[in-house]
């Protein structure tokens, strides 16, 4: 049995006035992170999310948003499969 791996990344509020495709144009990815009494619509690296969920789908991510962490995990992550790119992903609070 593996031990279970944590990933933290830092999120950031979106980049008013940017659409998503934009947004993974600047090495972003948009991300939702939902629970009860919380639904954050922010970006993360996207290099760092790809390289972490590409390694083990099953990780559990904490992400740090301003003064707050959610320890969370994947819900759904969209993939354009002509080309690879991951274009958005939801979490769940844990």
């Amino acid at each position: 049995m593996s031990e279970a791996v944590i990933v933290k990344l830092e999120a950031k509020d979106r980049v008013e006035g940017k659409n998503p495709r934009q947004l993974r144009a600047m090495g972003l990815l948009p991300v939702t992170v939902y629970g009860k009494d919380i639904n954050l619509n922010v970006t993360v690296d996207a290099h760092e999310f790809k390289l972490a969920y590409q390694k083990n789908k099953e990780t559990q991510f904490e992400f740090s948003y301003g003064s707050k962490n959610y320890l969370t995990v994947t819900k759904n992550v969209q993939i354009n499969y002509a080309n690879a790119e991951i274009q958005s992903a939801e979490f769940a609070v844990c």
